[in-house]
């Protein structure tokens, strides 16, 4: 497979694809040293990286099997969410949100989307984004994804009440926010993210691997936020898909591990941490 050349993104960072020696047909989008995405060319409805799995049990149960929805993807990385909706939600309406113009032809040349899907691409910061979308997009989405990183980090601004006060109107009265955390001890900013999702949606759940979630790993932890009725009654049901192990924190539970954590402002907001150099093989 001929792969494009890598590019420089405006921030400096250089992203590149390579293949996957593991799982045949399969590429990796690597930024600066960091492992961004993961697609699987031959079958779009695999997914890799185990955060992105625990995404794609969310988007697999929380509307009926196949039915179509609309999706607004903050972060586009290589698309790799986008087709995993469009394979398993045919003729679902979707729009993605992505900084680096680079980044974006980087992907359409190494992995086409599918000419068939109704996927669109803004070029922006994904704050300054949300700000100008159309007014009918407002009460129209029933999913909002966001994975918004510069390098391995999560921007300050993407990560406050009034980022989130963007999105909340643009959902439909069931719709669902579904967050990307990354953290390390003791998950200072991912509880500051679950603090601030529970002061704007009735709602909230946290979903990682248990010693990410207690704290004593750096991980990804899937944040769910809705104020929709019913209430999330299939939760549960995540659990059962994996992966292995997991654990849910809801209601109480997470309650008691937010904590005294105060909801994040744009006056109090910090970038997500860095990963430690071991993480991705550069110790």
């Amino acid at each position: 497979m001929k792969l494009p050349e890598p590019v420089t993104l405006s921030s400096g960072l250089v992203a590149r694809f390579e293949e996957d020696r593991w799982v045949p047909g399969s590429l990796v989008l690597d930024v600066d040293g960091t492992p961004q995405s993961h697609i699987n060319l031959r079958d779009p409805g695999e997914l890799f990286f185990e955060y992105v799995r625990r995404i794609g049990h969310v988007i697999d149960l929380f509307r009926p099997a196949g039915e179509p929805i609309s999706a607004l993807h903050l972060g586009g990385g290589a698309f790799t969410l986008p087709r995993y909706v469009e394979a398993t939600r045919p003729g679902s309406r979707q729009q993605i949100v992505e900084l680096e113009s680079a980044l974006v032809e980087l992907v359409r040349t190494a992995a086409p989307l599918p000419k068939r899907a109704s996927i669109r691409v803004r070029h922006g910061d994904a704050r300054e984004v949300l700000g100008r979308l159309p007014a009918g997009m407002r009460g129209a989405l029933d999913l909002v994804v966001v994975d918004v990183f510069a390098g391995a980090q999560t921007p300050a601004h993407v990560s406050s009440v009034e980022f989130y006060e963007l999105i909340r109107p643009l959902l439909t009265a069931d719709g669902i926010v579904v967050v990307n955390s990354t953290d390390g001890t003791g998950q200072p900013f991912t509880r500051g993210q679950a603090a601030t999702l529970g002061a704007l949606f009735s709602e909230v759940a946290a979903i990682g691997e248990p010693q990410t979630l207690k704290g004593r790993r750096f991980g990804n932890v899937v944040l769910l936020a809705s104020s929709g009725e019913p209430e999330l009654d299939w939760l549960p049901r995540l659990l059962a898909g994996g992966p292995h192990p997991a654990r849910m924190l809801v209601g109480r539970e997470l309650q008691e591990w937010v904590g005294t954590t105060r909801p994040v402002t744009d006056a109090s907001a910090s970038p997500s941490p860095q990963p430690p150099p071991e993480i991705f093989g550069r110790g």
